[in-house]
C-alpha cells in the first residue's frame, strides 16, 4: 500500500514524534537514525534530509516535546477561574503521578543535557518557561487576596524541584514511593507554599 504523500511540516512532526518514542524506548545514547526510520518504514537518508545530524534530530524533538508540554500549561494556566484553581491543576498535570509528557524523556534529556549543548540550551529553556508560569500564577492570586506567597519565584523553583526529584524516584527506583504518597506530597508542599491548609486545595476544586 502506498504511503500518503506529507508535507514537509507533516513529515518532520511525524519524524519528531518517532523519534521521541524511541529515546522513550532505547535512550539518547543508544537511538540511531536508522531506528526513527525503521520504525516508519521510510529510508535513513529521508531522515537526514530533514535532520542532518542525529544529535540535531534528538534537540528538535525535545524542542518538538517541549514546546507541547508548554501549549499545555498554558492552556490549563489561562482558564477563566481562580489562581488557585489554575495553579493546582498545572501542578497535578505536572507531576509525575500526572499526564505530562513521559518523565522516562525528560530523565534522558537531562542526562544527555550535560554532554550536548543544544539540547542543554532545550531543556534550560523549558525549565526556566515552566517557572516562569507557575511564578506568575502565584504572583496573580497573592495579588488576588487568594493566599500568600513573599516570593512566588523562589516557590515556583522549590515545587518544580520537588516534582522533578519525585519523577526521578518514580522512574527510576520502581516501589521507592507510591503515586498515592507522591500526590499527597505534592499537595502538602503546594499548601505550604501558598501559605494555606492541605484542605483548602480539595476545597478548591468544588
Amino acid at each position: 500500500m502506498a504511503r500518503v504523500r506529507l508535507s514537509v511540516a507533516e513529515r518532520r512532526e511525524e519524524l519528531l514524534r518517532a523519534a521521541i518514542g524511541q529515546i522513550e524506548a532505547r535512550g539518547v545514547a543508544a537511538v540511531r537514525i536508522s531506528d526513527v526510520a525503521s520504525s516508519l518504514g521510510v529510508s535513513n537518508a529521508l531522515v537526514l534530509y530533514h535532520f542532518s545530524t542525529k544529535e540535531k534530530l534528538v534537540a528538535a524533538a525535545f524542542t518538538f516535546a517541549a514546546e507541547d508540554d508548554l501549549g499545555h500549561l498554558r492552556k490549563l494556566l489561562g482558564r477563566r477561574t481562580t489562581a488557585l484553581r489554575r495553579l493546582r491543576s498545572a501542578v497535578r498535570w505536572y507531576a509525575p503521578t500526572g499526564q505530562a509528557k513521559g518523565w522516562r524523556l525528560w530523565i534522558e534529556g537531562w542526562a544527555a543535557a550535560l554532554r550536548e549543548p543544544a539540547l542543554q540550551e532545550v531543556t534550560r529553556g523549558l525549565d526556566k518557561q515552566w517557572k516562569a508560569a507557575i511564578a506568575e500564577v502565584i504572583a496573580e492570586g497573592v495579588a488576588a487576596g487568594e493566599f500568600r506567597c513573599p516570593d512566588p519565584h523562589g516557590a515556583a523553583l522549590r515545587l518544580t524541584a520537588l516534582l522533578d526529584g519525585l519523577a526521578v524516584q518514580l522512574t527510576s527506583y520502581a516501589g521507592a514511593v507510591s503515586r498515592a504518597r507522591t500526590q499527597e506530597w505534592v499537595d502538602e508542599a503546594l499548601a505550604r507554599e501558598l501559605g494555606l491548609e492541605r484542605a483548602a486545595l480539595t476545597a478548591s476544586e468544588r
